[in-house]
């Protein structure tokens, strides 16, 4: 029996194909029911990788896709069962360029445990407390700068908003300079751009773009170790676990993760927040009238909502089981969190947006938990949240008012454009 909204069109199995890009680019009530049937699915439904134009690297023997809430978990609370270390994108790079990349989210222990001991040195409360200021003061100028520069009082949201916060905390915290702010931006929108025309047309750009960053963050690493400063990175580049300390080029990679999530991720999950707000105006009144109370569990429903990172992909380790269905040793199991999150079996009324919906069952819009949990959760929780609260207090009649231009890709729930207006 199907427990999912009863608005979605009917969607077989048969008809679904992950692994086509020209799913990604459909209609997204006919997404929503492809991923309610493959909920309902008895055991796990496997999906063949694709030959992509312009990659370099054969597809691999395909996957299993996790679609409910309950597997989504357990997969990510066994990692000794279902590594990262093969990497976490559905294709296979190799391992040097899995660590180039994705640096430890494509690690396993002892690897991963410690490069994740180092880099923590610099989201400890103590020193995501010290941006604390900055982001309450970087929210105001945002607000400031849309009314000096839009007088007609409507502009792009993506841009000069929800891009805009996370992008220019992230490059402070880094110690980046301010006329740098366009360039990190414009390398991100290329790593995680893929397969969109707006931002990559070859797997050759991708790697020039990519090589440029991980030039830049050297640079970086080596200067804040020879010349430490008020910043995250020199409290990286000066963290010592166990007598170790980062390498420019694990400094070089972590930070490609880094500002690529800091930046991306969060501002997605403004977008689709002020989007969600804007078709649901209970639920936007309900917020503004009494922010305090309902902040906190209005921003987990908003990356609910939103689940800007789609997916990630295991390998089992040896032969298992993922809920009594046998997966294999080296076989892929791609989390598909944007489907854990509209879980019937987990949350009531999936489909809808509930900002006093209860905080337990967690969402998964960070991951579900383990050693892999996103380590800028808290960061992105308090970006949201100073966010939300500058627009309710200085600008309450701010609404979108287009459709939104959506990112042509299965990794990233992105908005690229959309359009904002306020009175």
């Amino acid at each position: 029996m199907t427990t999912g909204d009863p608005t979605l069109p009917d969607i077989t199995l048969d008809q679904i194909d992950l692994s086509d890009m020209e799913f990604w680019a459909g209609p997204r009530d006919e997404r929503e029911a492809a991923f309610r049937a493959l909920r309902d699915a008895p055991g796990l439904v496997h999906f063949d990788e694709r030959v992509i134009e312009g990659y370099p690297f054969p597809p691999g023997d395909g996957y299993y896709a996790l679609a409910r809430h309950e597997d989504i978990w357990h997969v990510s609370r066994n990692p000794k069962l279902f590594c990262s270390g093969h990497g976490s994108n559905i294709g296979d790079l190799g391992q040097e360029m899995n660590e180039f990349f994705g640096s430890m989210i494509n690690m396993d222990d002892p690897k991963h445990f410690r490069l994740r001991s180092i880099v923590s040195k610099g989201f400890t409360p103590k020193e995501v407390s010290r941006v604390e200021e900055f982001v309450v003061d970087k929210a105001k100028v945002i607000v400031d700068r849309i009314q000096e520069q839009f007088p007609d009082r409507t502009c792009d949201f993506v841009e000069h908003v929800a891009a805009a916060l996370p992008l220019e905390i992230i490059c402070d915290m880094m110690g980046i300079p301010a006329t740098d702010y366009s360039k990190i931006f414009g390398w991100t929108n290329t790593i995680l751009g893929v397969g969109d025309p707006d931002f990559v047309t070859s797997y050759e750009d991708l790697m020039n773009h990519s090589l440029e960053m991980f030039t830049y963050a050297q640079a970086l690493g080596e200067d804040r170790r020879a010349n430490p400063q008020d910043d995250i990175t020199s409290v990286m580049m000066a963290a010592d676990v166990d007598g170790e300390q980062l390498t420019p080029q694990e400094f070089g990679s972590f930070f490609i993760l880094l500002v690529v999530a800091g930046n991306e991720t969060t501002r997605n999950a403004i977008s689709h927040g002020m989007k969600a707000l804007t078709d649901n105006p209970a639920q936007r009144d309900l917020l503004f009238g009494d922010y305090a109370t309902h902040a906190k569990s209005a921003v987990e429903e908003m990356v609910r909502f939103a689940t800007p990172v789609i997916h990630f992909r295991r390998t089992a380790t040896e032969d298992t089981e993922i809920n009594g269905f046998p997966v294999k040793q080296g076989e892929k199991v791609v989390m598909f969190y944007n489907s854990g999150n509209r879980d019937e079996r987990v949350f009531q009324n999936p489909h809808a947006f509930d900002i006093t919906r209860p905080l337990q069952p967690a969402q998964v819009g960070f991951g579900a938990g383990g050693p892999h949990f996103c380590l800028g959760a808290n960061l992105a929780r308090r970006e949201m949240t100073v966010m939300f609260d500058e627009i309710q207090r200085r600008l309450p009649s701010l609404r979108i008012t287009g459709e939104p231009e959506y990112l042509q890709s299965n990794f990233i729930n992105g908005i690229k454009r959309l359009q904002c207006s306020w009175d």
